[in-house]
């Protein structure tokens, strides 16, 4: 029931900003007196998928605003010659992997508060 609320406010929240936040998860756990306490990140680009509604139409896999970007590289990086094996250590990302997936973040993070993409964190963490 808590789940499916904050979904929902979130959702539509989003919804006016032309987002479809497509699916997310949120992780719960009682506290010491029982009570029900709403742990971890939410509502990021790590935990969620984020749609431009603009692009979307029944039964499409639209460009996202969150880190399927970063697994369909590594789905084609290259280890010695061969495609990664899913094992670790995981390739290094290539600094446009890392720049491109930084932008889809920021765009998001632009969409949904109003913000100007380009002042929020406008340069690359090393």
């Amino acid at each position: 029931e808590v789940s499916i609320r904050l979904y929902k406010e979130a959702s539509e929240y989003a919804a006016t900003r032309g987002i479809i936040i497509a699916d997310t998860k949120f992780e719960f756990g009682l506290d010491d007196a029982g009570q029900l306490v709403l742990m971890d990140e939410i509502l990021t680009a790590d935990s969620s998928r984020f749609w431009p509604a603009e692009t979307y139409y029944v039964g499409s896999n639209p460009p996202s605003y969150d880190k399927q970007f970063v697994r369909d590289w590594l789905e084609t990086a290259m280890v010695d010659g061969k495609l990664w094996p899913k094992t670790a250590p995981a390739p290094a990302l290539p600094t446009d992997v890392i720049d491109k997936t930084a932008q889809k973040y920021r765009e998001a993070l632009a969409r949904l508060t109003k913000n100007c993409a380009s002042t929020c964190f406008a340069s690359r963490c090393d």
